[in-house]
Order: structure tokens, then C-alpha cells, then sequence
């Protein structure tokens, strides 16, 4: 009974992560019809129109370890639901082009945020051996929020003749108001309690309800506050924190130039250039949001069991093989059924790979002491990255006859990101958080 309680924490929690998903993929059916209602050189839709939540997320992540150590994870976190629904109403309702792009930015502003706070609240309330699966519900959630995004699309953009982008859009409030009640009802993290509390009863009775043993409350609690006492600063760009900080930028800028939110947020219009209709571009946007979904479940069995590492691996070398038959298959005008074939199997090598690690990673290599600006850090150069490629997506689909070469760049910066995993990504499941931090801070 007491163990199903860290899960039902988890799993409260990381329905951030399905707005995450929902907001920041939605904008691909809005995508056509925005152009026409609101007529803007490509930069400028790019900047205004389906990057403007991307630099919110830019804003929210980078500054999201603040209130984070400051205020606490859960107040954070509800925080973040809140924005979620004033940007989902907003961005529905928006009369022009900056209004919206207002709205979109506030929706952002809660995806970074909560990439900072729902992955270190549960990885602070789990235990070494089962952390990987239970961060990994945060990215399962994404990707959730992902498939109900495109499947959302599909089905409004045929339901709807009129403002049907506005309904894609709007629909998000009503997950997110559920979200935000839901969040009241977990715990404070037990290791945030000690940090800027020295509330050593809640910190226990929260690890009794996770279901330690008594000889196990006291060890953890002895173990957190020896991470604490340490002479170490909370300035994670110090040389003691050299280490983790460059590990959580290389996987974080592999991940994004890996092309996953290019192909994610342009999905539709790729679709299109290959020779389907757009009808028909929005159904197999479901079956990319599918499969994403399905590989993101293996890869939470996996996480635990084969181990972080190893599962990088595996997304690399699937990331180089579908990446470069993309490019393939643009240059010799292959069929769009080849196509939508190596289109898939990149989904799976990200979903199985640097979707199910990214944040289970960064959140296990900080110290407890700055684990929350660690995990900004983390999340501030994903979404800079992200950003930067959302913004010159739309440019770039422009300026290329054929794509090709864009994917064939991918894919090249995958083969970096497999020498990386070799030769300077730890393994760190099954480690404790505090035996991490003896492990990688210098």
C-alpha cells in the first residue's frame, strides 16, 4: 500500500509532462491555417507563430530552478498548471498574431518550468531502484500528450470547418484544471524539506510513506544530510560541478540536433512535401505519435533493467540508420510510404533512446544541494536548441527543394552523440542519488 503511494505521486506529477506534450506539438495542426489568417514573411512566422512557446520554455527552464529551491517543488508545480490554463484559453481566443504569440510564450513559460521541476520532485521521491522507470513517467507523459495532440488535430481539423485551430488549441484547459487540483495533493520532497526546511519529521514521515523501512529512514536521512553539510557551493559553475554540468549540456544538445522537434513540429508539412495530401499528412502524424508512444513504454521497462547507457546505444544507432535512409529517401524521391517507414523508426530510436534518458539523466547527476539549478541548466540548453530549430524550421523547409540535406546533417550529429556515450556517459542506474553526487562532483 505504502510503495503504491511513491506511484500515484509520480504519476500526479507527471501529467506535466502530458502538457508538456499537448502544448508544444499541438501548434503543428494550427501551423497552415495561422498562415492564412494571419499572412507573415517565414521568419516572422517562425519567430511569432510556432517558436514563440519555445522561447517561453527557454525562460521557463533557465529560471524555473529558482522557484524550484525557493519556493519548493510542489508550489512550482502548481504554479505551472496555472499557466498551462491561462495559455490554453489565451492562445484559443487570441484576436491577433501578438496576442497569440503571448499566450503561446505562457504556455512555454510552464513547459520549461516544469522540465526543471516534475523530473527532480520524483526523482527525489523514489528510491535507486525504481527511479528510472518513475522520472521516465515524465517523458511517458510527454509523449502521451503528444499522440493525443496529433489524434486531437485529426479529429477537430475534420470536425471543424471554421476556427478549428482554436479548438485544437483551447482544448488543452480542461487537462490542464485537472492537473492543478490533482498536484495539491502530493507530498513536499522529502530531500527539499531538509535543504531550505531543516524539517526532519516531514522529511521522515514522507520516506515512510514511500515505504522505507525504519533502518531505511534513518540511513536515507543521514545520507541527504551529509550531501547537505558538505562544504560545496550552490554555484553549479563552479570547477566542483564541471562534470555534471558538461554531461547534462552534451545530452541535452544532442537531443535537439538529433532533429526530433523539427520532424515533431513540422511533421504535417513534411508529410506534405513527400507527396500526401494534408488530410492525409495529419492522420500519419498520429501513427508518428503512436509509435512514440509505444517504444516510450519499452523504453521504461528497459530503463532500470538494461540501464541508461545502454539504451542511448541503441537510440544512436537507430537515430543514424533512419536519419540517413530520410535522407535517402528525399534525394532519390523515394515512395512516401518508404518514407513514413524511416520516419517511424527514428521515433522509436528517440523514444526508446534520449526520450526515455534526458530527464531521468540530468535530474540523477546533480548534487541534492543544486540539483534544481543543475536540472535549469539541463533544460535551459535543450529548449535553447529547441527553440533555435523550431524557429528556422519553417525558413529552412522553404529555402530546400529537397530536404535532404538537413536530415543527412542529423544524422552525422548522431554519430557525435554515440561517441559520446561511449567514451563519457556514466551509467548511473541503481546508484543512489547521494552515492552520484560522491561519484561525479569533484
Amino acid at each position: 500500500m505504502k510503495s503504491n503511494r511513491t506511484l500515484h505521486w509520480s504519476i500526479t506529477v507527471a501529467v506535466a509532462g502530458f502538457l508538456f506534450g499537448f502544448d508544444t506539438v499541438v501548434i503543428s495542426g494550427a501551423n497552415e491555417p495561422i498562415k492564412d489568417i494571419w499572412p507573415m514573411s517565414d521568419w516572422a512566422h517562425g519567430i511569432f507563430i510556432m517558436s514563440a512557446a519555445l522561447w517561453g520554455t527557454v525562460l521557463g527552464a533557465l529560471g524555473g530552478g529558482y522557484p524550484t529551491q525557493r519556493l519548493g517543488r510542489k508550489k512550482t508545480l502548481i504554479w505551472i498548471g496555472v499557466l498551462y490554463t491561462v495559455s490554453a484559453i489565451g492562445s484559443a481566443l487570441a484576436p491577433n498574431a501578438i496576442l497569440f504569440s503571448l499566450f503561446r510564450f505562457i504556455g512555454g513559460v510552464g513547459v520549461g518550468a516544469s522540465s526543471v521541476t516534475a523530473p527532480t520532485y520524483i526523482s527525489e521521491i523514489t528510491t535507486a531502484d525504481n527511479r528510472g522507470r518513475l522520472v521516465a513517467l515524465y517523458q511517458f507523459n510527454i509523449v502521451l500528450g503528444i499522440f493525443i495532440a496529433f489524434f486531437s488535430n485529426y479529429l477537430i481539423g475534420i470536425s471543424f470547418e471554421n476556427h478549428a485551430w482554436r479548438w485544437m488549441l483551447g482544448v488543452e484547459a480542461l487537462p490542464a484544471l485537472i492537473y492543478t487540483v490533482l498536484v495539491m495533493s502530493v507530498p513536499m520532497s522529502p530531500r527539499w524539506l531538509l535543504l531550505k526546511r531543516n524539517d526532519e519529521d516531514g522529511a521522515r514521515s514522507v520516506l515512510r510513506q514511500m515505504g522505507l523501512s525504519a533502518d531505511g529512514i534513518e540511513r536515507s536521512l543521514r545520507e541527504i544530510r551529509d550531501s547537505l553539510s558538505s562544504t560545496i557551493k550552490e554555484n553549479i559553475f563552479s570547477s566542483t560541478y564541471r562534470k555534471p554540468v558538461v554531461l547534462a549540456f552534451l545530452i541535452a544538445f544532442f537531443n535537439q540536433l538529433s532533429g526530433i522537434n523539427f520532424i515533431l513540429y513540422y511533421a504535417p508539412s513534411i508529410l506534405e512535401s513527400a507527396g500526401l495530401g494534408s488530410t492525409e499528412s495529419l492522420a500519419n502524424s498520429i501513427w508518428i505519435g503512436g509509435i512514440n508512444l509505444v517504444f516510450t513504454i519499452i523504453g521504461m521497462y528497459l530503463i532500470d533493467r538494461l540501464g541508461r547507457k545502454q539504451l542511448m546505444y541503441l537510440g544512436s544507432i537507430g537515430y543514424i540508420t533512419s536519419l540517413a535512409m530520410v535522407a535517402f529517401a528525399f534525394y532519390t524521391g523515394a515512395s512516401s510510404n518508404f518514407l513514413l517507414f524511416f520516419l517511424l523508426m527514428f521515433i522509436a530510436s528517440h523514444a526508446i533512446g534520449q526520450g526515455a534518458v534526458i530527464w531521468v539523466f540530468i535530474s540523477e547527476i546533480f548534487p541534492n544541494k543544486v540539483r534544481a539549478f543543475g536540472q535549469a541548466w539541463g533544460c535551459g540548453v535543450h529548449w535553447v536548441f529547441a527553440a533555435i530549430i523550431t524557429m528556422v524550421g519553417t525558413p529552412v523547409i522553404e529555402f530546400f527543394d529537397n530536404p535532404w540535406p538537413v536530415f543527412a546533417f542529423f544524422s552525422g550529429m548522431m554519430f557525435l552523440q554515440l561517441l559520446f556515450t561511449h567514451f563519457m556517459m556514466p551509467e548511473t542506474k541503481g546508484v543512489s542519488l547521494e552515492d552520484l553526487q560522491k561519484r561525479l562532483v569533484e
